[in-house]
């Protein structure tokens, strides 16, 4: 909620990206909640290591804790790079696979909810679906349950194509790109999937595994350019089919699903980006937030809205930047870029969106009419 906003600006300078606002905001009010016994407790976060404002986030949380008085609750850097060791904290395979299986099935629930939602027959169906695999995926996760990998994630889809919807009811497609936080969080985005419902529009997400294969194929760019270590170079197109080989269940429900379709493979996604920016755009969502913008446009969904933490520089430059070179390219393309952060007004934000919904319905009739 709102209170983690306000717990992340007693913590940390408010000329810090939104992101890392909200994240900090949500650790200290967790500390402070006297929820826990905080000599016995411990924290992690990711930390990239790239050129953005994240890699310091373990930085902010420690300074926060300082802050607040309590230095001796220990950071854990989550990180693949060698940037921190830390004692006493394995990710151990089991773990690592998991989170994975977590990742994949995320996706999925995603994709196939917001796919059906907008068009259900009876109202709250498709929320009462999405309560009923959560927690079946939920009790998989926990080990409470003996089901296949497989077998969930070709029930799961099969479960929501067989959901009664409107099938004749056409509306505007509008995806959703930008930083991944932001893109991600409903209360840093400020509920935009269910705003953009609201006003009667389907959105499209794509999925977050996307941008763990994004940071892999990197790896060779940087080698053979930038000077990296050549493991990297290595290891980074059979890391890629690897993941892709792991997500091979999903995969294969959504290739044999009547309503959603499977994800577009990274190297596609880089292809399409390569005509309007260099792959060497590596900070922030990078080439990446290109690409998945021309990934969308050649889908068939003309409407988007691009979304970023007011003053995130890397993805001002490669999100507002491409738009008007997507536009020549995709003549229909309607994009809205939009930003974010704890000052920023809810009705600037929400003005831009109808405004792009305006044309979005203005196209759709004539495509009715045609």
């Amino acid at each position: 909620g709102r209170s983690a906003v306000d717990t992340g600006l007693r913590f940390v300078n408010n000329d810090a990206c939104y992101p890392s606002i909200l994240s900090i905001g949500q650790m200290m009010e967790a500390v402070l909640s006297g929820k826990y016994d905080v000599n016995r407790l411990a924290l992690i976060m990711t930390q990239t290591g790239g050129c953005c404002r994240a890699s310091n986030y373990v930085s902010f949380i420690r300074r926060a804790l300082e802050k607040a008085g309590l230095p001796q609750i220990p950071v854990i850097s989550l990180n693949f790079n060698g940037m921190e060791k830390n004692e006493g904290f394995q990710i151990e395979p089991g773990m690592l696979l998991d989170a994975g299986k977590a990742l994949v099935l995320g996706d999925l629930i995603m994709k196939c909810l917001y796919r059906v939602r907008p068009y259900e027959a009876e109202k709250g169906s498709a929320n009462a679906l999405h309560r009923k695999w959560t927690e079946r995926i939920r009790k998989y996760l926990g080990g409470e349950t003996k089901e296949s990998y497989g077998r969930l994630c070709r029930e799961l889809v099969a479960d929501f194509d067989a959901l009664p919807i409107l099938e004749n009811l056409a509306k505007p497609r509008v995806g959703i790109v930008g930083e991944i936080l932001v893109k991600y969080m409903p209360m840093a985005n400020n509920h935009l999937v269910e705003v953009l419902e609201a006003e009667g529009a389907e959105a499209v997400v794509p999925d977050l595994m996307d941008f763990v294969y994004y940071t892999m194929y990197n790896q060779q760019y940087k080698t053979r350019y930038l000077g990296t270590k050549w493991t990297g170079y290595i290891t980074s197109g059979p890391a890629v089919t690897a993941v892709r080989r792991f997500c091979r269940p999903a995969i294969e429900a959504l290739k044999a699903s009547k309503r959603c379709a499977p994800p577009v493979p990274i190297q596609r996604s880089a292809d399409m980006a390569r005509p309007f920016l260099s792959i060497g755009n590596q900070y922030g969502e990078g080439w990446f937030l290109c690409g998945e913008m021309a990934e969308l446009l050649e889908s068939g969904v003309n409407n988007i809205v691009c979304i970023q933490p007011f003053g995130c520089l890397p993805n001002h430059v490669v999100g507002k930047g491409v738009i008007k070179p997507l536009k020549k390219a995709y003549p229909k393309a309607n994009i809205a870029a939009v930003d974010y952060d704890p000052g920023a007004s809810e009705v600037n934000q929400l003005n831009r969106i109808k405004l792009m919904l305006t044309q979005a319905n203005q196209d759709l009739a004539q495509e009715r009419d045609a």
